[in-house]
Formats: C-alpha cells, sequence, structure tokens
C-alpha cells in the first residue's frame, strides 16, 4: 500500500513522447506545482522580478520583532533556510547531473523562480492566521490554521478540520523520516571521512541533539548562529573555487544553456531527464508549496504579513540559486575524467578534492554534518504548531514527539530503512497537495496584504524623498 501511494505521488503519472525518441515522466506532484508556481507568479505580477529588491530591503531592514518571547521575521527565515538547506543541495544536485547532465541545472533555477511566488503565498497566509502560542510564547500557526479557518463553520469553531489534521499528520510522518535520513546520512559522511563507527556518531548526535531540543527555546538561539556561519562558510569556499578557475566559467554556462534544451541530450534522447532531474531537485530542495516554512513563517512577529511573504521568497533563492548553485558549479568545475563511475557523496567529495586537495573531503563531510544537523533541529520547530492543532497545548505531546524524532535519529545512524524514508516522501507529498488545496481559494487574501504593503512601501519612498 505504501508503494502504491509513493509511486502515485512520485511516480509518472503521465509520459510524453518527445523528439528524439525520449519522453517526458510527469509525477502528480510535478504535475501540481509547476502550474502552481506559474500562475501565483502571474497573480502577484511577477513578484520573483519585481519586488526582489524589496526582499533585499526586508532582510536589511531594522528588526522590528516587538515582543521578548516572539521571533524576528528574519530568525524566522533563518530556521526556514536551515530547513530547506541540507543533504539535498549536496548529494541531491550532484544526483540531478550525473541523470540529466548540466542541463538540469537550468531547469532547477527556472523552477526557483516559479517557487519564489508559492512561498510568498503561503508565508503570507500563515501570518494572517496566526495564533498566540500559549506553551513557547510568540505566535504559531501554518498551513493547517489557514486550512481550518478555509474550512470551518461558525457553529463549529472549536473542532478541528479533516483535512487540516490531514496535513498535520502527513507533515509529523514525513518529519521523522527525515530524521532518519538525517541520521543516516551524517554518519555515512562522518565514517568515510574520519573512519569513526556509526555507534560513536549516534551517540554523540544524539546527546548534542537532545540538549538542544528538549529546552523551551533553544532551537532558534542555535540557528541562529549554526545557519549563517555553514551557509557562509559553503558559499564563500565556492567563490574561492570559482574565481580559481574563472577561465572555465563561460565554458560552465555555455554547457548549461546549450544542454538545458537537448542540442546534445535530444540526440541522444535523453532531453525528459535533463528537464525532469532538475525540477524535481528544485521542488524537493526549495520546499515551495510543500506548507513546510509557513510553519516557521506563522511564528515571526513582524510588521505586515506580505513583508514575511518576501522574506520567505528570498529564501527560496538563496536554497536554489545560491546554495544549489554552489554544488553544480563544484562538479562542472572537475574534469570529467577525476569523477567518472563516481555517484553521490563519493563524487563531491572526490571533486572537492580536485579542488582543494584532501581538505576537500572532509570539508563536504563537515558541512553536509552541520547542513543536515541543522534540518532536524529545524523540523522540529515545524512539528510544533502540528502537535499543538492535534493534541492541544501540552508539553507532553511535544516532548514525545521530540523523543520519538530523537529515536529515528539514532536509528538512522545505524542503518537505512527504506520503508521510512518511503514514509517521509510520502508526508512531503501528502502535505504539498492539502495545502495546495488551501492555497488557491485563500490566494485573494495574500494578494490583498500584497497590494497593502505596496501601497506602503511607496508612501515610504514618497517621504524619504
Amino acid at each position: 500500500m505504501i508503494q502504491q501511494i509513493y509511486n502515485l505521488l512520485w511516480g509518472d503519472l503521465i509520459t510524453i513522447p518527445l523528439p528524439g525518441g525520449s519522453s517526458l515522466g510527469l509525477s502528480l506532484l510535478v504535475i501540481l506545482l509547476i502550474p502552481s508556481g506559474i500562475y501565483f507568479t502571474i497573480r502577484t505580477r511577477f513578484l520573483p522580478f519585481r519586488l526582489f529588491p524589496e526582499m533585499i530591503h526586508a532582510v536589511l531592514e531594522k528588526d522590528d520583532k516587538s515582543r521578548k518571547d516572539s521571533i524576528s521575521g528574519i530568525q524566522a527565515l533563518i530556521v526556514s533556510t536551515a530547513c530547506r538547506v541540507g543533504m539535498g543541495n549536496l548529494v541531491g544536485v550532484v544526483a540531478a547531473i550525473s541523470a540529466g547532465g548540466a542541463g538540469a541545472v537550468f531547469w532547477m533555477w527556472l523552477i526557483a523562480v516559479f517557487g519564489a511566488s508559492t512561498a510568498f503565498m503561503e508565508a503570507t497566509l500563515a501570518q494572517i492566521y496566526k495564533e498566540k502560542d500559549p506553551l513557547y510564547g510568540g505566535y504559531r500557526g501554518g498551513p493547517a490554521y489557514y486550512i481550518h479557518a478555509l474550512f470551518q463553520k461558525t457553529s463549529s469553531k472549536n473542532r478541528r478540520c479533516v483535512l487540516a489534521v490531514l496535513f498535520a499528520l502527513s507533515g509529523l510522518i514525513c518529519w521523522c523520516g527525515i530524521s532518519q535520513v538525517i541520521g543516516n546520512s551524517i554518519s555515512s559522511a562522518v565514517e568515510n571521512a574520519f573512519h569513526i563507527p556509526p555507534i560513536y556518531t549516534a551517540v554523540i548526535l544524539v546527546l548534542i541533539a537532545a540538549v538542544i531540543v528538549l529546552r523551551k527555546n533553544a532551537t532558534v538561539k542555535v540557528l541562529d548562529i549554526m545557519v549563517p556561519i555553514m551557509a557562509g562558510c559553503y558559499f564563500l569556499l565556492t567563490l574561492f573555487i570559482i574565481i580559481k578557475n574563472i577561465h572555465l566559467l563561460p565554458s560552465v554556462f555555455q554547457k548549461i544553456f546549450m544542454e538545458a534544451f537537448g542540442f546534445r541530450q535530444a540526440v541522444a534522447g535523453g532531453i525528459g531527464a535533463v528537464i525532469m532531474n532538475g525540477a524535481k531537485r528544485g521542488l524537493f530542495s526549495n520546499e515551495a508549496g510543500s506548507g513546510s516554512a509557513p510553519c516557521a513563517a506563522a511564528a515571526a512577529d513582524i510588521s505586515h504579513p506580505a513583508k514575511e511573504g518576501l522574506l520567505q521568497s528570498l529564501g527560496v533563492f538563496i536554497d536554489t540559486l545560491l546554495i544549489c548553485s554552489c554544488s553544480a558549479m563544484i562538479m562542472l568545475m572537475t574534469p570529467p575524467g577525476f569523477i567518472d563511475g563516481l555517484q553521490g557523496m563519493d563524487l563531491l567529495q572526490e571533486s572537492m578534492k580536485y579542488h582543494l586537495g584532501n581538505f576537500g573531503p572532509i570539508f563536504i563531510a563537515v558541512i553536509l554534518w552541520l547542513f543536515s544537523f541543522s534540518t532536524f533541529i529545524g523540523i522540529l520547530f515545524y512539528a510544533r504548531p502540528n502537535i499543538a492543532y492535534l493534541f492541544g497545548d501540552n508539553w507532553l505531546s511535544q516532548t514525545l514527539y521530540k523523543i520519538l524524532a530523537l529515536a529515528m535519529l539514532f536509528v538512522g545512524c545505524l542503518a537505512a530503512y527504506t520503508f521510512v524514508w518511503d514514509l517521509g516522501d510520502i508526508g512531503v507529498g501528502l502535505m504539498t497537495i492539502f495545502n495546495l488545496i488551501a492555497l488557491f481559494p485563500l490566494a485573494p487574501k495574500a494578494l490583498s496584504q500584497l497590494k497593502e504593503y505596496e501601497a506602503i512601501r511607496k508612501e515610504e519612498k514618497k517621504a524619504s524623498a
């Protein structure tokens, strides 16, 4: 049954024949997410292009956090970035290029542009329908809350909505599955780089994680430090590699754009693989539409809902156009002879070894540890409002879920159970479907907030002129 649901969500639902004997397989989620991104991009009047300066302004603007126990818009962006930036930004990008060629990078970029509009809509709605959080302080919310608001009737205000319950359950299943994937990826990378047995990695990792996640408000404080450092180090090191190989940059971009439209693959019958590997990588990585990031966006104490929407849109760009592109450049600037026959983490570590010597594989192991660990901390932050929606405001349910996630992290370090991984993929697929059901009818509310915010900014600019 699990396999059937997985195939329905992620398998090729429709296959379109293409010239050269290739074919384009479209999964249900690709069919839902890409048109949704295009639709919201049009409805927001091409927000990713038109309002990119406003996204930067929202980041640089003075912190407008007003409550002592709440988090700011920037902190909400850091939490969502911690979850977006993970193992997929390293191994996932390498896998996409290995299967679809350099052209997959272009389609990854394109999906990110459309995904930014979807991210704006869901984050803005999360802000509109957020509630006070009596347990942790500040605010909480997310798709479960705006789905509830969409379907609830006045006479049944305190009852739970079936669709919102299904979303929350899907999220909790997904994040449990991801916990195991994180444990497995960290222990494998550490064992490859330092030859440390997985059991030692498991014990140390779970102890450190427990100290952070079992404390009331340590999560955001830790991510405030971790995320800028890890993303900054990875970006700066990639920048060093690009500058060192600057003469290769024109040929790398030429290869990306040439292969994106299948000038080489069309002859070999592989253009479908190019498009779909890039599209799936972009969708998996930036999470736009899945309903995860709004769980962090709702917690922000910010001056206007649309402002948080713009910050979360920027998060999609940070993830895909910045971090994923870093991994792509590292690989595409490595001579093919050095990485022939390699896959996944081995391929990326060997690429880094070519560029940085023996320091390269060690750096990748450390950065993967940081990326994955921050994702684990972030997903438990996402879980908070969904646990509260399902089980009410009590510490017992919150703590039990954290213990379950820590147990999955421990098990993942020792062994990989594909059944649990499939459950995680099913969870995120179902979340996406339930989330999109609410996004379309609620879109006018988010769009009205955008219009209001743009009017406010216009007046501010006039006043300062």
